[in-house]
C-alpha cells in the first residue's frame, strides 16, 4: 500500500511559493509514495518535480475552463486555459490523461466548476474528489462523495496543498499500481481515505501569497 496525493501546488502556481525541493522533502517525510502535482494552467512544476522526486510523480494541470476548474492527470503537454469544460476533458482524454473533478461543492471559491459544467462533464470524468482538506465546509465533501457514489466514479482525498504544511495531512491510501492510467484507476478503486481538513484561514495566505507575487511580478 502507498500513500498518494493527487492534487498539490507549487511554485509554478500564482498562489504557491512552494519550492520543487522543500516539497519532495516533506513527501519523504510524510511517507507519501505518490503524488500529483497539479499547478495551475500550467505543467511545469509537475514535470520539474518528477525529474528529482525519489518516488511517483503524475503530472497533472489544474486547468480553468470556461465553466470552472477541471483537473488532467497523466499529462503529456499542457492543456490551455479557458477552452469549454468539453473542449477540456476532451483535450485530457486525447492525451490518454485522466478527469478529475476537484472541490466540485465548495462554492467559496473562485473557478469552482459550475452546475451546468459538472453536469456535462460527468459522463467523462474518472475521479471526483471526495474530500479536499481546503474546503471550507465538510457538507461540500460529503456531496462530492454521494455524487461519486451514485455515479459509480471512484473517489480521491487531497490536500490541495499550497504550502509545506498541508503536505501529508490528508491522504489517499491505495495499492500500488504498474504507473498507467488505467492500473491507477484499478487501484484506486478499493482506496481509503485519510481526511484531515485543514483550516479555512489557510485560504488568506493564498491570497496574499498571489497578491505578493503579482506586486513582485512574479
Amino acid at each position: 500500500m502507498i500513500r498518494a496525493d493527487f492534487h498539490i501546488h507549487t511554485r509554478y502556481s500564482p498562489d504557491s511559493d512552494m519550492p520543487l525541493k522543500t516539497l519532495v522533502a516533506r513527501c519523504l517525510k510524510a511517507g507519501l509514495g505518490c503524488i500529483a502535482v497539479t499547478d495551475h494552467n500550467t505543467i511545469e512544476g509537475a514535470l520539474e518535480t518528477a525529474r528529482i522526486a525519489p518516488f511517483t510523480v503524475i503530472i497533472g494541470e489544474e486547468v480553468k475552463s470556461s465553466g470552472g476548474e477541471i483537473i488532467g492527470l497523466f499529462l503529456k503537454e499542457r492543456i490551455a486555459k479557458n477552452l469549454t469544460p468539453l473542449e477540456t476533458v476532451q483535450a485530457i482524454k486525447a492525451q490518454g490523461g485522466l478527469v478529475s473533478i476537484p472541490h466540485p461543492f465548495d462554492g467559496f471559491r473562485r473557478n469552482v466548476i459550475t452546475s451546468a459544467a459538472l453536469a456535462e462533464v460527468l459522463p467523462h470524468t474518472d475521479i471526483i474528489e471526495g474530500f479536499n482538506a481546503r474546503n471550507t465546509f465538510q457538507s461540500a465533501n460529503r456531496r462530492a462523495q454521494e455524487l461519486a457514489r451514485q455515479r459509480g466514479i471512484p473517489v480521491s482525498a487531497v490536500t490541495d496543498s499550497h504550502t509545506p504544511h498541508e503536505v501529508g495531512r490528508t491522504y489517499t491510501e491505495m495499492r500500488e499500481f504498474d504507473g498507467t492510467p488505467a492500473g491507477f484507476l484499478r487501484a484506486l478503486a478499493d482506496a481509503r481515505l485519510e481526511a484531515r481538513p485543514v483550516t479555512p484561514f489557510i485560504h488568506l495566505l493564498t491570497r496574499y501569497t498571489k497578491v505578493r507575487k503579482r506586486l513582485l511580478g512574479r
